[in-house]
This record gives C-alpha cells, sequence and structure tokens, in this order.
C-alpha cells in the first residue's frame, strides 16, 4: 500500500458526539452533537470561543473527562486496513484504552507547568510513558527521553533531563510536553491551545516545530485552538465551534475566502489587519450563552446580524452542504424561505 493511499485514509471519526453534565442550575449540555474526521497525516483545527466545547471533545477522544460527564455517540478508530473501534466502548481506565491513550492518540496540555508533576523530575516523566508502551528497560527508556529532548530543541538535553518542571522557562516547559507526547510516536496528536501561555516568538518556534514533527512522524494533528492566525498557519481542514455545536466545517482556505456563517465570518472580521488606522476592531455583540435548558433554536440567534424571525428561533438548523468538502449549519442557505441566499 502506497504512502500517499494511507495519507488519505481516515484515522479518527466523531459521530453525534454529545457531553453533558449535571450542575446546580441544571444539565450543562457542553458538547451538543458533533462530527468531524481526522485524516492520516493531516491537520484538523477546531476553533471557536472560550466555552464553546473545545476541550471536553479533545478529552473525551482518550477518556479524560470527569466521570460526571456523561458522554454518548461515537468516536471510531481505525487501523490502516480501515477496521474500526469505537472508543467510546472501553472504559477510561481500562486497559484497552491505557494502551491506546499515549501509544495511539497523545495529548498536548494548555498549561504544562499543571500538566507536569512537580515532585518528579521532566527526564522521569518521560521516561514513565515510554516504559509503559515501549520498553521495560530504564537504560534504554533514558536514552530515548533523552534523545527526545534534543529532538524537540532542548540544549543540553542529558542535564536538562535530571532538572523539575520549576527549573524549565514556559516555551522548554512546552517543548518538554511535546517530547513527552511524541515519545511513543502516536497516531495522531491532540494539542490543546499548545502556544496560549507563550509570547510571539516562542509561539513561532513550538508551531515550527510541531510542523517539522508532523513531517518526521508522519501524525495527524487535532488542533484546538481560539487564534484564527494559527489555523491559518497550521490546518489543513477547519470545524468553527459554536455553544457545543459545529457550525461550519471546511477546508482553511475555503473558511478564509468563502465563510458562509456568520459566526464565522464575524470572527474573521474581528482579526486586526496591517495598515488598519483609527478604526475600531470589529466584534460579535453579545455573549455567548449558557447551554443549559437552551430552546430548540440556533444557539447564535441572539447575537447574528442576519438572523430570520420566526425561523432561526424556532429549531436547530442542520447541516447544509455548500461543497463537497463544506457544510455549514444556517437557515441562511437551505432556500426554503423568501429573501435568503439559497446560492451560498
Amino acid at each position: 500500500m502506497s504512502e500517499q493511499a494511507i495519507l488519505s485514509k481516515k484515522f479518527l471519526e466523531v459521530n453525534g458526539l454529545h457531553i453533558h453534565f449535571p450542575t446546580d442550575m441544571g444539565m450543562l449540555k457542553a458538547v451538543n452533537g458533533i462530527d468531524f474526521i481526522v485524516e492520516r497525516g493531516k491537520t484538523l483545527g477546531i476553533v471557536g470561543e472560550s466555552g464553546c466545547g473545545k476541550s471536553v471533545t479533545s478529552k473525551a477522544l482518550i477518556g479524560l473527562n470527569p466521570k460526571e460527564f456523561q458522554t454518548t455517540g461515537e468516536i471510531f478508530l481505525y487501523d490502516e486496513e480501515e477496521n474500526k473501534t469505537n472508543l467510546l466502548d472501553y472504559h477510561p481506565t481500562s486497559k484497552q484504552m491505557r494502551m491506546i491513550r499515549g501509544k495511539k492518540i497523545s495529548m498536548i496540555f494548555q498549561e504544562p507547568m499543571t500538566a507536569f508533576s512537580p515532585l518528579y523530575t521532566i527526564g522521569n516523566q518521560i521516561m514513565e510513558v515510554i516504559l509503559l508502551h515501549q520498553t521495560k528497560n530504564k537504560k534504554e527508556a533514558k536514552q530515548l527521553a533523552i534523545n527526545m529532548l534534543e529532538k524537540v530543541g532542548i540544549s543540553n538535553a542529558e542535564g536538562r533531563f535530571h532538572q523539575y518542571p520549576h527549573e524549565f522557562s514556559g516555551g522548554m516547559r512546552q517543548r518538554a510536553m511535546i517530547a513527552m507526547a511524541l515519545s511513543c510516536n502516536p497516531e495522531l496528536l491532540i494539542a490543546d491551545e499548545p502556544t496560549t501561555a507563550l509570547d510571539v516568538t516562542i509561539q513561532a518556534q513550538v508551531l515550527e516545530l510541531m510542523k517539522k514533527l508532523q513531517a518526521d512522524f508522519k501524525m495527524s494533528i487535532l488542533f484546538i485552538t481560539h487564534d484564527l492566525g494559527i489555523v491559518a498557519e497550521m490546518c489543513d481542514d477547519v470545524a468553527v465551534m459554536y455553544l457545543g455545536q459545529i457550525v461550519e466545517k471546511a477546508p482553511v482556505r475555503d473558511i478564509f475566502k468563502n465563510p458562509k456563517h456568520p459566526y464565522t465570518k464575524g470572527l474573521l472580521h474581528s482579526i486586526p489587519t496591517l495598515g488598519q488606522k483609527n478604526e475600531r476592531l470589529a466584534s460579535i455583540e453579545g455573549t455567548v450563552p449558557l447551554a443549559i435548558n437552551m430552546p430548540e433554536m440556533c444557539g447564535f440567534y441572539d447575537r447574528c446580524s442576519e438572523r430570520i424571525e420566526g425561523v432561526c428561533n424556532q429549531a436547530y438548523p442542520a447541516p447544509i452542504s455548500m461543497t463537497e468538502n463544506h457544510s455549514v449549519r444556517c437557515f441562511l442557505y437551505d432556500g426554503k424561505t423568501e429573501g435568503r441566499d439559497g446560492n451560498g
């Protein structure tokens, strides 16, 4: 089988994923029926405001959400022969899930200072992953950990191996987190806001490192972010998420050149541009509503400048295919109501 054929296949497929959890005010629908596919060797970006459900989605893929979170739907993991396994069939602490977590799918967390234990050295924590998934030989595991630290650009890796997380700068901790995530050659790397706490120079270095390592390891990446600049640089495809739903999915070029959903348009209009003088930045009015006891209606209705009274506030919009690879959840494109843009 050719490398190109393998890279064109699915690696992960999410169908009808719901994640709800109880609060004092009622059941919060953090994720409300989303679908997406991550292809082998490609990068899918999930973009949206804080609180839209991005992080709980990423953690659900490897069973890291708290036990009170009620997760339903399908999360299919494919092998190279296209046989699939539903990860939700496994208990989060089962042996099957532990073998997938770290080996098949690995994750870079948003804040590396809290992801690393302060009680153990960086090298010890990377070794722990290697000893679980690759080798039981401690000497070999140590050398593999040092090699990985070198690969992510940490100088004096052998000396750094024995240091604790507080002895690393923010950028160095993020590199160490990437080293730990990639120490077992995962097929999918989930990156949850991996550059949020970094300054722009270190951020650029980390993104460049991730692209290089993706090429070296031929892995897929699921990139969780709210930064459309990073999406443009890193991603092949984009899923725009709002209030627990994916409102638009398309190749990255289509999202930037031909956005369809009013929320996507609002996000793009709010990006500052070079040469922009004495102009207020565009913004999306209002705030994201709390996903508790929401009525059956478009979640963006109250903030949308293109809403249609009596339509958008009466039902959830279904996904509409604009092209083969571009879909949107918006009544503007269903062609059923006079005055709406049925041509997209």
